[in-house]
């Protein structure tokens, strides 16, 4: 099986499959939507292939009846941290030394599973255990996961490719050896998506991992987990490691082998995990890999050409949908005076037919923030623009947890740009908008550009070409992916491959090989066909 040289093609964007009533995809949805409602399931901890359940649990619940429990989920204790390290290592060995293809197989395999058998499974549980709404979850949960999967076998296949020169007398290869060690994978509660990339990007490359999900994520993360085992994936490639963040890290970053960390949440949470790994060099092995997608505070910028129509549409999609918890969310807007009356309008009147409700509404655009930590983070800042002036709330501004974590969609307009809700990020669904004269967009878009510490995502409308050159310019290093006349949001692996630099990570652009080739450790291979017999050079004749 291993006599041939096997290329993937590339491949195309999962269909997004719309849902409309009477669909058969719709009706599907709804059956399994009501079955996991009417279910607790036991998530258990998987390492080296075995579940286990340690006793120690928490409960899993819907974001938007609090009061619903989904599961019941068991959490690590330092001894299951330490089994899912050496289970790791133990797996290593063979499974890097497999034909990549075959380690490809069981990622397309997985793709397959996701996008035909367990489709709706994934995306209910996406919806019920992270607040999703049946749209978004059909692009994270099976669209975005199915694409990563397909498309890294493909990019693989590029990087494999990639060989120096050689030449008569010797012959030159490139060895793309796994990093050395451990990868620990910490992923967020925002996207399956990532869940899923983090770790499958790096065992992908022959690499294996300790895999640390967000609890706000268990359900969807826990079924990943069976659909790669399912696919194929040997025992102790993943290890799916429940439990407290700050212990499942105070093992893992101490141990000598640890090779790398795949991470996607909060900025102080990478810096921590950081300076901790630096504390810890002489510990280890190499040094390991850091690559993480951190925070942002994602703007829009709008010139006097800009259609009001359009703009609105990008704000109000930009900041609300998955109410404002996606690292590129817009969340601060700059538009001249002299468009702001017409695409106010626009907002307002958007934002009025927005309907705020349970997942399981398919009419529900915005639902509800992950948990009441989010939920009182929230609304202690809007509690304080109401305190302290210098500000305006012109829709919003109100929630409620009583059931579910709901916090209505918010527009606060200033007149001040460092206001602070246009420079902290928030994480939620407010968009904080500063009005500037028509004649100062220059000056406006430096202030842009200063404003915030973090890079990720950005974008810039404008109908007129100079304009829109010249803030792509000015905005070079304030987002890693920048949108001219779009929302910041919805980057489409194989298409906009994703990440930011400054305080928003390390911009290894998850999507594309970029990020790929942070898993593999060259090692260069020169075979010469005719050794020298002589230590002479013909100069010393």
């Amino acid at each position: 099986m291993n006599n041939a040289i096997y290329n993937f093609r590339e491949p195309k964007n999962e269909q997004v499959l719309s849902y409309k009533p009477g669909s058969y995809e719709r009706k599907m949805l709804e059956e399994e939507l009501k079955a996991q409602k009417n279910q607790v399931i036991d998530i258990p901890l998987i390492i080296g292939g075995k579940e286990i359940l340690t006793g120690k649990t928490g409960k899993v619940v819907m974001p938007s009846d609090h009061h619903h429990v989904l599961a019941t989920y068991h959490m690590a204790t330092e001894k299951e941290v330490s089994l899912a390290i050496k289970a790791a290592l133990d797996a290593k060995c063979e499974w890097m030394t497999l034909s990549w293809m075959e380690r490809a197989a069981v990622m397309a395999k997985a793709a397959e599973l996701i996008s035909k058998k367990y489709r709706y499974r994934l995306n209910a549980a996406t919806m019920l255990g992270q607040g999703k709404n049946v749209m978004q979850a059909e692009i994270d949960a099976a669209c975005e996961v199915a694409d990563y999967l397909r498309f890294n076998t493909y990019f693989a296949s590029l990087i494999y490719q990639e060989q120096p020169l050689s030449d008569n007398e010797s012959i030159n290869r490139l060895e793309y050896r796994p990093l050395e060690g451990f990868i620990y994978a910490v992923t967020p509660f925002n996207f399956t998506a990532i869940a899923s990339n983090l770790n499958t990007s790096v065992v992908l490359m022959g690499n294996t991992t300790v895999w640390k999900p967000a609890t706000t994520s268990l359900l969807s993360n826990y079924y990943l987990m069976k659909i790669f085992e399912e696919a194929g994936l040997p025992a102790g490639v993943i290890n799916f490691v429940p439990g407290q963040g700050s212990l499942i890290s105070s093992v893992a970053l101490k141990h000598r082998d640890l090779a790398g960390i795949h991470f996607t949440g909060s900025n102080s949470t990478f810096n921590s995990l950081w300076k901790q790994v630096s504390d810890n060099l002489s510990v280890y092995k190499s040094y390991p890999k850091l690559v993480g997608e951190t925070g942002g505070k994602d703007f829009i910028f709008a010139h006097k050409s800009a259609n009001p129509l359009e703009l609105a549409t990008a704000i109000v999609r930009g900041s609300f949908e998955y109410q404002g918890q996606k690292c590129s969310a817009a969340s601060r807007a700059y538009i001249p005076k002299s468009i702001w009356d017409e695409t106010n309008k626009h907002i307002l009147r958007m934002i009025s037919e927005i309907k705020t409700g349970d997942v399981t509404d398919f009419k529900s655009a915005v639902n509800a923030v992950i948990d009441e930590p989010a939920f009182d983070k929230i609304m202690s800042y809007l509690s304080k623009v109401k305190s302290i002036g210098d500000a305006k709330i012109i829709a919003g501004g109100n929630g409620d947890k009583s059931k579910g974590y709901y916090i209505e969609p918010t527009v606060i307009v200033t007149e001040n740009p460092h206001y602070f809700t246009m420079e902290e990020e928030i994480f939620g669904p407010v968009m904080s908008i500063y009005i500037y004269n028509d004649e100062l967009f220059e000056e406006t878009l430096t202030l842009c550009d200063e404003t915030s510490p973090y890079g990720l995502t950005g974008a810039i409308f404008s109908n007129d070409k100079y304009a829109m050159i010249k803030a792509c310019r000015v905005l070079r290093y304030a987002a890693g992916n920048f949108y001219i006349n779009d929302k910041p949001t919805g980057a489409m692996v194989g298409q906009q491959p994703f990440g930011g630099a400054r305080a928003s990570g390390t911009n290894d652009k998850a999507g594309s090989h970029l990020n790929l080739l942070r898993w593999v450790s060259p090692r260069t291979i020169k075979e010469t066909l005719m050794p020298a017999t002589d230590f002479k050079y013909p100069f010393m004749e």
